[in-house]
């Protein structure tokens, strides 16, 4: 089992110390941190899996602390530590969403069990999890490790929930990874692609049919509903599904059975709903193109995917993967190569990456991928330029001067006061930038 990760928040420098030497000796791996804003910047670049917060701690307490991972780390449970021991702070942090309360002085006992209960509750642990991939679903950004910390909160409970993102995003790896951290995991994960399934032969495939139904009904059919008792069931581009079955996908929702066609039997299920899009399905309820009441029977929470393009720090992480799961011999990217997958702005995301990656493993006889390999796979037309520091710092001086001299209405010396340079500084700069 992989070490949990905690952090540890608390300005009493030589308690946190020893905290965290109590935990590191029962095995877990900690992070310390001595003011809340320090814990944030934490958060947005580790792989944390519970925090443990001090209550009474200067700048922001830990009530604000809690408000702020709340909103940028949705799913993050969080402990809280307070040497007052009043019951009024502990029935306040319960209310507001802590998970639970530990009072100081710290019990080692009370400590560990309370710590064992709260990774239980929200994290389920697998070999294939590593500090960069949860259930298949790999990453290092902080938009998609926001993702996965809602998947954890989402998971263990039975909620009909929507995913929603561009084409290519990963929405049935998602899926896959809130079915496997589930009470489902043991059951079937049936997935179906509403658009790629013509529309007569829809229901049949989601409810099944009793032989004579229809013509060319010649035997039974079990429908994937039924399929996936006691599992999930993930109905991908559910917006594309007809308006007619929407209303039968409705019952079964309500309901909670499945009622084959033509036959008379209803048959009761116990399955995990899971829908995903790509369209606007708020849209699509204006153009009365989906049924508002199924929206909402679908739409119980909601999970929304970020494209490749705002989760650049993953790009390399899942190149690199996908290289060496479709090559059968040890091959490498090349640095100048990668600049230009990092440099592309990804329309079709990762599944275009992919294939962008297997076009260029078929192009490269050796164990390089080259620069020219990347740009002979990589349609051109979408690649952006990524300016480097020296540049982006030229940039920035130039505009920067612009705005001053703007500001003063073109007087040298009272820009340079506002730039907080001399008078001769400010004119090389001027010069340096060919600004008269």
């Amino acid at each position: 089992m992989n070490r949990a990760t905690i952090l540890l928040v608390d300005d009493d420098h030589a308690f946190v110390e020893l905290l965290a030497m109590r935990l590191e000796s029962n095995n877990y791996h900690t992070l310390r941190a001595y003011r809340a804003t320090q814990a944030l910047k934490i958060l947005q670049s580790e792989a944390v899996d519970l925090v443990i917060t001090d209550l009474k701690m200067a700048h922001m307490d830990g009530f604000e602390l809690f408000e702020k991972i709340k909103s940028d780390h949705f799913g993050m449970p969080v402990i809280m530590m307070t040497a007052h021991g009043s019951i009024p702070d502990a029935v306040d942090a319960i209310e507001q969403g802590f998970l639970d309360f530990i009072n100081k002085p710290i019990n080692s006992q009370t400590l560990l069990h309370t710590i064992e209960k709260a990774l239980c509750n929200t994290v389920k642990t697998s070999p294939s999890n590593t500090k960069h991939n949860y259930f298949g679903i790999s990453f290092k950004s902080a938009a998609m490790r926001q993702v996965v910390h809602h998947i954890q909160a989402l998971a263990p409970n039975n909620v009909n929930i929507l995913i929603q993102g561009e084409s290519g995003t990963g929405k049935e790896v998602a899926a896959k990874a809130i079915h496997q951290a589930s009470g489902y995991a043991s059951g079937p994960f049936i997935a179906i692609n509403c658009a790629a399934v013509p529309s007569h032969l829809l229901e049949s495939e989601l409810f099944g049919h009793k032989k004579g139904a229809f013509t060319g009904a010649i035997n039974d059919k079990t429908g994937l509903i039924l399929s996936a008792d006691n599992g999930t069931i993930l109905l991908d581009e559910i917006g594309d599904m007809p308006l007619d079955l929407q209303v039968k996908l409705l019952r079964v929702l309500q309901e909670r059975t499945v009622r084959p066609v033509g036959s008379h039997t209803e048959h009761k299920i116990n399955v995990r709903f899971l829908s995903a899009s790509h369209k606007d399905l708020q849209q699509a309820i204006v153009n009365k193109e989906f049924r508002e009441d199924l929206y909402y029977r679908l739409n119980v929470v909601s999970l929304t995917l970020p494209s490749l393009r705002n989760r650049v720090e993953d790009i390399a992480l899942l190149a690199n993967q996908f290289v060496d799961e479709l090559s059968s011999h040890s091959k490498t990217i090349n640095p100048q190569a990668m600049t230009h997958l990092l440099n592309y702005a990804w329309p079709g995301n990762i599944r275009q990456l992919h294939n962008v990656i297997e076009h260029a493993l078929v192009l490269t006889p050796g164990k390089l991928i080259t620069e020219d390999t990347v740009l002979k796979a990589l349609p051109t037309q979408h690649e952006r330029h990524f300016q480097g520091l020296n540049d982006a710092k030229k940039q920035f001086e130039y505009e920067y001067l612009k705005k001053v001299l703007s500001l003063s209405e073109g007087n040298v010396a009272e820009a340079a006061k506002l730039a907080q340079r001399n008078r001769s500084d400010f004119y090389k700069l001027m010069k340096k930038h060919e600004i008269s």
